[in-house]
């Protein structure tokens, strides 16, 4: 029997820029305790609040991503705003994103 895909939906909030990224950590070190003992395979990863970003929110956002799936789970970028999806492209990240994002590059 092929075990059901069960989601999880992780709301990101706030300034991912150099001057509000460290503010980030706390909350994304939570999730990542929480993340391992879940049933959850795959993490959606609410972008709809996210107000500011820029190239370290990005990088901090992708490493986050990578330790997510390291404690073996899936994870997708959902609802990105218009100045998320321009930043992706302008900083050059858009293979980071593909997974959610395939027309990002």
């Amino acid at each position: 029997m092929i075990p059901e895909t069960t989601n999880h939906k992780h709301e990101l909030t706030g300034d991912w820029s150099i001057t509000g990224v460290v503010k980030q950590l706390g909350s994304l070190t939570n999730f990542l305790k929480r993340v391992g003992s879940n049933q959850n395979t795959r993490v959606n990863i609410d972008c709809t609040k996210i107000n500011k970003i820029d190239m370290s929110g990005l990088q901090l956002l992708h490493v986050w991503r990578e330790c997510v799936r390291i404690r073996g789970k899936e994870s997708r970028l959902i609802n990105i705003p218009e100045h998320m999806h321009r930043t992706i492209r302008s900083t050059g990240l858009g293979r980071s994103y593909l997974d959610s994002f395939p027309d990002v590059v």
